[in-house]
């Protein structure tokens, strides 16, 4: 049943919606995420500048980076060239493409309808904007439950997991040892609240992408000859003309899809919680500053582990090592057998950020119920730590099944909230159009121009 259920929702429903969706959102924008693409540097220079007393929009992005940079980047690029052959990699990079119409629309709006916290933080995600701005708090209430439950408890446990058994294969570090340092290490961060979360992402974020993409950089370097070679075979495996490679045209499509949305998770409705946080002008310029988070998960992160792979001896066609065992094999082809340690580690920092990033969005989910409060809160941090302790004892295939499962029903309500606020969308986004052609560097959101939505008045005020 649970197979069923998820290949129904994610080789089906979701897959056809979530494209679909992001082509719309694209042709209806005029194309934002092309149009802005070079703006999103700038806008990324102006997010390091931090307000006292708020979580910067760079913050959110390192955030946001942490969550969509996991295991997917290394393990499952490698499932997806395996499965579908190099040309799933150039169906991951045009799903992360049209994506990123649809991340920046989500998060736009997450901005938009957000409200304040009494610690002069954030809160607000698709809960917040299916309330106010649907006015169907029933429904924020089911994907609330849907949130909690697929990563505030699910994933989390899933994560652990991972963690566990790649350092017990790779360093012999008995699972319950990994299970109760994690368990320390991520109560110190989450009793600290969001602000030390986002602290947290802040360092560990760079440090861990900025590494890999290094290494995929020297990898390229050092073969320089070959890469327009790769190219090719990428490009020609994604219209079957390579028909020996992976399982043709039709698993490529699926595979680089399936792969590039769950990697870049634009649409499934967690970014925007993390979107939300932020101090920004303008909710537009965090939707710009997200669509970039998609191109930095897929389009490069992605890209440096499918490179590793396709430039590696270490790739056969039709055989061959799998999963991650694959990308260690080929980074150790490339550096030496320290290159599987690495890999591991690596691993390990991206789950490690995965787990904090599924914390929050649980979190956020509590707070929609509780109204911030403390005894609530205190509860869920607890039962967090307990399940990631659990859950790096346990084999939890039916866990992430079912986690799989809600997480698509999660995408299914998003995708149908943003469809239905995408007016809304649009009317920001021609506001900070209409700002731009006007010669302003930074937009800043007038609130006076919006009289008939439902938005915090106090954290968007009257610039007339």
């Amino acid at each position: 049943m649970l197979a069923f259920l998820d290949d129904l929702l994610w080789g089906k429903v979701l897959v056809v919606g979530l494209i679909a969706l992001g082509l719309v959102f694209t042709v209806g924008s005029r194309f934002v995420q092309f149009r802005y693409f070079g703006r999103m540097f700038g806008v990324l220079g102006e997010a390091v500048r931090r307000q006292p007393g708020h979580l910067s929009s760079f913050q959110a992005l390192m955030l946001s980076v942490a969550g969509r940079v996991g295991a997917g980047n290394i393990a499952g690029v490698a499932v997806a060239i395996t499965l579908g052959g190099p040309g799933a990699i150039f169906w991951m990079w045009m799903v992360a493409l049209i994506g990123m119409a649809t991340s920046y629309f989500e998060c736009t709006l997450a901005q938009l309808y957000k409200q304040p916290e009494p610690d002069g933080s954030y809160r607000g995600g698709p809960a917040f904007y299916i309330a106010r701005g649907l006015r169907q708090r029933w429904l924020a209430m089911v994907f609330s439950v849907l949130l909690l439950v697929t990563f505030g408890f699910g994933f989390n446990a899933v994560q652990s997991y991972t963690v566990a058994t790649s350092l017990a294969d790779s360093f012999g570090i008995a699972p319950h040892w990994t299970g109760a340092v994690l368990t320390v290490v991520l109560g110190t961060i989450i009793f600290g609240g969001v602000k030390r979360i986002a602290q947290v992402a802040d360092v560990l974020v760079p440090v861990m992408a900025g590494g890999y993409i290094l290494l995929a950089l020297f990898v390229v370097a050092t073969h320089l000859g070959d890469v327009p070679a790769v190219f090719a075979l990428i490009v020609k495996s994604a219209f079957g003309l390579e028909p020996a490679i992976g399982g043709g045209m039709g698993a490529a499509i699926l595979l680089g899809v399936k792969r590039g949305l769950f990697s870049n998770e634009a649409g499934l409705g967690s970014a925007p919680n993390v979107a939300a946080v932020a101090h920004v002008p303008h909710p537009a310029s965090q939707g710009i500053v997200q669509a970039f988070s998609v191109f930095i998960d897929t389009v490069v992160i992605c890209s440096c582990t499918a490179f590793i792979i396709l430039l590696s001896p270490a790739f056969a066609p039709g055989g061959g090592a799998a999963g991650v065992a694959l990308t260690q094999q080929a980074v150790a082809g490339f550096v030496g057998e320290w290159g599987r340690i690495y890999v591991s580690i690596a691993l390990m920092l991206f789950v490690f950020t995965s787990i904090i990033y599924n914390y929050y969005l649980g979190e956020t989910s509590i707070d929609f119920f509780s109204g911030n409060d403390i005894a609530v809160f205190t509860v869920f941090r607890v039962m967090v730590m307990a399940l990631v302790f659990w859950g790096s004892v346990q084999d939890l295939s039916t866990v992430f099944a079912f986690a799989d499962i809600t997480m698509g029903l999660l995408a299914v309500v998003n995708l149908v909230a943003v469809a239905l606020l995408f007016r809304t969308g649009l009317r920001v986004m021609r506001d900070y159009d209409r700002q731009i052609a006007e010669g302003i560097d930074s937009p800043v959101f007038d609130s006076s121009r919006f009289p008939d939505l439902d938005i915090d008045r106090g954290v968007w005020p009257a610039r007339r």
